[in-house]
C-alpha cells in the first residue's frame, strides 16, 4: 500500500472513530424524560447536558471524513477507465453508494438529536396535552453505527479504485520495465594468446599455392 493511500485511510478511520465515540457519548449523556421537570402545568425545564456539543462534534467529524475520502478519490464518474478492472469498479461503485446513503442518514440523526436535545423550556401540544420532548433512546447510537459503516464503505471504495488503477498499469510482468543491454563485442583474439605476425612474403606464397 502506498504512503498516500495509507495516510488517507488512517485519517478517515480516525475521523470515523471520533464520530462514533462522540455519538456514543452523546447517547450516554442525552437528557432523559425523568430529568425533565415541570415548573408549571404548561412549562418544563431541561437540565444541562453535553449531548449537544457531542452530537455536533460527531456530525462534523463524519462530514470531514466524507470530504477527505471523496477529495482523495475524485469524481467517481471520471475514474472509470480501462486501467481499472471491472471487478474493482463494481465493488467501488457499490461501496460509494452505500457510503453516501449511510452518511446522509447518520448526519441527519446526529444533527436532529443534537438540536432536539437542546430545548429549553419549550413544549409541544398533542391532543390538548402539553408534552416536553426528549430525544428517544438509540438516536445517537444509531448515528454512531451508521458513521462507522459510512467510513468503512468509503475506505473500501477508495482502496478498490486505487488498487485497481495501480494494478492495471502493468498487466504483464515484463511490460512495465524495459531492460537495456549493452552490446558485447567478442574479443578479436582468444584470451591468453598474443596475435601472430606473418611475413609478407610468406603470406604471398600461401596465396599462390
Amino acid at each position: 500500500m502506498e504512503r498516500k493511500t495509507l495516510l488517507v485511510c488512517c485519517l478517515v478511520a480516525f475521523l470515523g472513530l471520533l464520530a462514533a465515540a462522540t455519538s456514543f457519548a452523546a447517547e450516554a449523556t442525552r437528557i432523559k424524560g425523568s430529568q425533565v421537570h415541570f415548573v408549571t402545568p404548561n412549562q418544563c425545564t431541561y437540565p444541562r447536558s453535553p449531548a449537544l456539543s457531542l452530537g455536533l462534534t460527531a456530525a462534523l467529524a463524519l462530514m470531514l471524513s466524507q470530504i477527505v475520502i471523496n477529495v482523495a478519490t475524485g469524481c467517481v464518474c471520471c475514474r472509470k477507465s480501462s486501467q481499472i478492472p471491472d471487478s474493482n469498479w463494481k465493488v467501488a461503485l457499490v461501496c460509494f453508494v452505500l457510503s453516501w446513503f449511510t452518511f446522509v442518514i447518520a448526519f441527519l440523526l446526529l444533527l436532529t438529536g443534537a438540536a432536539l436535545n437542546d430545548q429549553r423550556g419549550e413544549e409541544s401540544v398533542y391532543f390538548g396535552y402539553y408534552y416536553c420532548y426528549v430525544v428517544k433512546p438509540g438516536v445517537f447510537a444509531g448515528g454512531a453505527i451508521l458513521s462507522i459503516a459510512s467510513v468503512a464503505f468509503g475506505i473500501v471504495y477508495y482502496i478498490s479504485l486505487t488498487k485497481g488503477k495501480n494494478g492495471g498499469q502493468y498487466p504483464y510482468p515484463n511490460q512495465g520495465v524495459i531492460a537495456m543491454a549493452q552490446p558485447q563485442i567478442p574479443p578479436s583474439s582468444e584470451s591468453g594468446q598474443e596475435p601472430v605476425f606473418v611475413h609478407e612474403d610468406t603470406y604471398m606464397r600461401r596465396q599462390f599455392t
